[in-house]
């Protein structure tokens, strides 16, 4: 019975197909954007944009098809932090973003992952806010300008812009996020105790 319902978890259905699709586009994006040829920020955002849809579509096909699997919710969040990890690294690579503010931004990303992986062991679910749907939309905004500015130097400003907003809202999620972590703890493990006199 163990083994049925481990085969179950690790089938390769269509979300998690999107998935992995994802996950492959990962280097394709990297080689286009740091190889210098005609058109490359026109090649490199349309792989970028396509890889950002799949992330939609596999957890909605996954929901609506009811093919929500152990697979899926382990690989999701690592082919997104893998995408958009390339992205940016690309991005300081080519000089169009600091580096810092993208150390910012993917150290946000690695620390809530942590988080997560507290509460979940804690048997804790704290689900996604407002903050954080804001902060991938930031991301991929950012993203996407900067890469154009490869070529079309009236992308650069919006793009700069828009690499600010990305970091604020990445503080401003990341400490929400840490504190519903901090309450979730605290109502499960109750009060410190008073110190001994």
């Amino acid at each position: 019975m163990e083994i049925v319902e481990t085969e179950e978890q690790l089938n390769i259905n269509l979300p998690n197909a999107l998935t992995l699709l994802r996950i492959f586009l990962v280097p394709f994006l990297l080689v286009v954007l740091l190889t210098k040829f005609e058109g490359r920020e026109t090649v490199g955002l349309l792989i970028f944009l396509f890889a950002t849809a799949t992330d939609f579509f596999d957890g909605w096909l996954a929901r609506r098809r009811g093919e929500i699997t152990t697979l899926g919710t382990l690989l999701d969040p690592i082919a997104d932090k893998l995408l958009i990890s390339a992205a940016f690294v690309s991005l300081v690579e080519l000089q169009l973003a600091p580096a810092w503010m993208v150390v910012v931004i993917l150290g946000r990303e690695f620390a809530v992952s942590g988080l997560r992986s507290i509460a979940s062991a804690q048997g804790l679910v704290i689900a996604a806010s407002g903050w954080g749907k804001a902060k991938m939309f930031s991301q991929i905004l950012a993203v996407s300008l900067l890469i154009l500015a490869i070529r079309h130097e009236m992308f650069l400003l919006p793009g700069k812009l828009a690499l600010w907003v990305t970091v604020g809202i990445a503080l401003i999620s990341g400490i929400h996020y840490f504190a519903l972590f901090l309450r979730r703890i605290v109502s499960i493990a109750g009060p410190l105790p008073p110190p001994e006199p």
